[in-house]
Formats: C-alpha cells, structure tokens, sequence
C-alpha cells in the first residue's frame, strides 16, 4: 500500500474520530509544528493552540465531498500551521512596537530564501522532466499529477497488467531522479 492509499485512510479513521488516528496525528505531528512556532517567536502553548487549529482545519476540509488531498497530511498540517502563524504573527506587529518586529523580518527573509531553493529545485525537476522523453513522461504525469490508477496506465500504455506498468513507472522514476540530481550537483 503507497502513502497515498495510507494517508486516505488515515483521513478516513479521523473522520470517525477514531482516537488511535488522532494520537497518532499528534504524536506524529505535533513536534514538527511545536518547533515552528518555538523557533519564530512563539510558546509552547501557542504552539498547541496553532496544531488544534490546522487539525480542526483538516478535519473540516476533510468533511468536504470534494476534498482530495495531494500532499502527505504532514505536509498539509504544516502548511496550514506556518500559515496560521504567520497570520498570528502580522495581528501580534500591529500591537508591537517596530523595533521587536526586527526579528520576524529575519524569519521572512530565511522563509523568502527558502522558497527561492524549492523554487529553482522545482525548475530542475521541470527540466529533468522535459529530457526524460517518451513514454516516461506521460507514464510518470499520469500517475503522479492525474493520479492515474496502474491499471489505467496499464491500458492506456498498452502495458499487458498493472505489475508491468509500476515496474515501468519505477524505471522511469529512477532516470528521471539520475537527470534531476546530475542537473543539481552542476548548479
């Protein structure tokens, strides 16, 4: 079972207010977004306070008929925290005086730093992505940004089963990690 088949279920269970899923959300989760809030001016009881919330975010989204998720639910919950936060953050400055905002410009220009490396490794990926060539790349943008089952890239692909078309989507997936990091240790 992918991550992706484990996440939905996960999603599934909290949904139920299953309490095993939702300790294991917290204890999964919550250091991540505790050390977010800690590390950008925050408490630890902000810190919980910001995890309940992006938590009763998902669990609301997730209510929603149409709700797919696309991301690891880490990488959702931390999404929504840091943007909560930073909400938090730009409400507190307005009731602060402008010499103590010093350090969160610091925090923004590490965030602004950030964002340009994911944002050129990004563009790698693109490139790495147009040089693998056919059929790898409609094999691998079928099942990664269609999220195509394998037996309908099995089809499609004319692949005789699903086990032929994931054997495929993995030997593509390894040239296509071989171009992205020969293109990343020349930059």
């Amino acid at each position: 079972m992918d991550y992706i088949e484990e996440e939905k279920i996960l999603i599934q269970q909290l949904l139920l207010n299953n309490t095993v899923v939702t300790t294991k959300l917290y204890k999964a989760n919550y250091p991540m977004i505790q050390s977010l809030v800690v590390n950008n001016n925050g408490t630890i009881d902000e810190a919980k306070d910001i995890f309940q919330e992006a938590v009763i975010v998902l669990y609301e989204n997730a209510q929603k008929s149409d709700f797919s998720l696309h991301c690891k639910i880490s990488t959702y919950l931390y999404s929504v925290a840091r943007r909560l936060w930073l909400k938090k953050l730009q409400q507190n400055s307005k009731r602060i005086s402008l010499d103590s905002t010093e350090e969160s410009t610091i925090a923004v220009e590490e965030d602004l730093e950030a964002h340009d490396n994911i944002s050129n490794q990004l563009s790698l990926m693109q490139d790495a992505l147009l040089k693998i060539g056919e059929p790898c790349k409609s094999l691998l943008e079928a099942y990664y940004f269609n999220k195509q089952q394998m037996s309908d890239i099995a089809k499609d692909f004319g692949y005789t089963n699903a086990d032929n078309a994931k054997n495929q989507k993995y030997k593509c997936l390894m040239r296509l990690k071989k171009l992205f990091f020969a293109q990343y240790k020349n930059v």
